[in-house]
C-alpha cells in the first residue's frame, strides 16, 4: 500500500484488481470520511488532491473548522509493570516519560 501526502493530509493507495482501480481514503479522521480513486497513478494523485479541496473548502463555506489528522495526543494502554518500567528508565535518564516514549517510538521507526 502506497501513500499520498497533500496540505497537511495523508492518504492510503490500494489496488482493485476486480475494478482495475486505485482507491484511497485519508487517513487519521475520526468525524469525516474522505475517499477517492483513479485508474491511474496521476488519476488517483489528482482526485486525492481534489478531494482535499473540496473538503477545505466546504468546511470553509460551512464556517466549521476541518478536521485534522493526528493532533500528537493519544491514549496509550500498557501494563502496570511495564508502565512503572517505562517510568523508571525515564527518571534514570532524567527526563519525562513522554519524552522516552518519544524516543522510543524514533527508534523503532528508524
Amino acid at each position: 500500500m502506497g501513500r499520498l501526502r497533500y496540505k497537511g493530509y495523508t492518504g492510503s493507495v490500494e489496488y482493485s484488481e476486480e475494478e482495475c482501480t486505485f482507491f484511497g481514503k485519508v487517513l487519521g479522521l475520526r468525524r469525516d470520511g474522505i475517499t477517492y480513486e483513479g485508474s491511474s497513478a496521476a488519476e488517483i494523485k489528482q482526485d486525492f488532491e481534489d478531494a482535499i479541496d473540496h473538503y477545505l473548502e466546504t468546511c470553509r463555506k460551512q464556517g466549521i473548522c476541518p478536521e485534522k489528522p493526528y493532533n500528537g495526543k493519544f491514549v496509550l494502554r500498557m501494563t502496570p509493570d511495564l508502565h512503572g518500567l517505562a517510568a523508571e528508565r525515564a527518571a534514570e535518564r532524567g527526563e519525562s516519560i513522554n519524552d522516552f516514549i518519544n524516543e522510543a517510538i524514533r527508534a523503532a521507526l528508524g
